[in-house]
């Protein structure tokens, strides 16, 4: 893997050692860099669950992705610095109830003490989580509490509301492969629903959900419709994603999975 390509992506500089001051930088600014976005439902890619795929589509071709993409290749650019991290399934709440199994991947970074990254939730935290931590954590995107779950997993929350519970048994990428094609293929997914591009910026986010911008800033949301190439300006200028015409929702269907 290119580490150094990777790093210059998120303008990150390579950490001397594995640390947890180190994560926390190559966190916010992983999530700060590389919006969670899910263009490739729509348009003609293939989604490879594979590590060479993910960081090929994040550093080189500077696009995002959602969890299964964005946290598959920050655990390749981890690990090739030293960390030691394993891949988590969760299921995200939905409504009154739990996804299914691997509904969502998210990571565990072994250092003096475990740490939850996650920098393909979308609106979650900056900064990664202490994972033993009783208290309530506090970050620039919320306060987060972690809690004792049933069958030893872990709930997390976020403002008051479940995000997601999460296992701790360790899984393997190829282990995502079939649900992350439901996601990708499924009418009931709601990545088949619309375009999602989504970025956390200085002073609060910016998001392009098909033709509308939204911007909220210290509080206030401002929300336009675009046109045509204005949708294409939007993705570049806001998000570093180039494309030559602004994609449609539900253009292409996604190819069968692939690993």
């Amino acid at each position: 893997m290119d580490v150094d390509a990777y790093l210059a992506r998120i303008g990150a500089k390579r950490p001397a050692e594995p640390s947890a001051e180190a994560l926390r930088d190559l966190h916010e600014r992983h999530t700060t860099t590389v919006p969670f976005e899910n263009l490739s439902v729509h348009l003609p890619e293939r989604i490879e669950l594979t590590e060479d795929a993910l960081v090929d589509k994040i550093a080189r071709r500077r696009r995002g992705g959602f969890c299964y993409e964005l946290n598959g290749a920050f655990a390749a650019l981890l690990r090739a610095l030293g960390f030691e991290v394993s891949l988590l399934a969760a299921r995200v709440q939905g409504g009154e109830r739990l996804g299914a199994p691997f509904d969502h991947l998210t990571l565990q970074v072994d250092l003096d003490e475990p740490w939850l990254a996650d920098v393909g939730f979308g609106r979650f935290a900056r900064f990664p989580l202490r994972m033993n931590a009783c208290e309530s954590q506090f970050d620039p995107e919320g306060e987060f509490l972690l809690l004792d779950a049933p069958g030893g997993d872990v709930d997390v929350v976020h403002d008051g509301t479940l995000a997601y519970r999460l296992e701790r048994r360790p899984r393997e990428l190829a282990d995502f492969v079939p649900y992350c094609w439901w996601q990708a293929t499924s009418p009931d997914s709601h990545f088949t629903q619309g375009l999602l591009c989504t970025l956390p910026t200085a002073a609060g986010r910016i998001t392009l959900a098909g033709d509308r911008l939204v911007e909220s800033v210290d509080g206030k949301r401002v929300e336009r419709v675009l046109v045509g190439e204005e949708i294409v300006a939007a993705y570049h200028t806001h998000f570093g994603i180039e494309l030559s015409e602004a994609p449609a929702a539900g253009t292409f269907p996604a190819p069968g999975p692939a690993k």
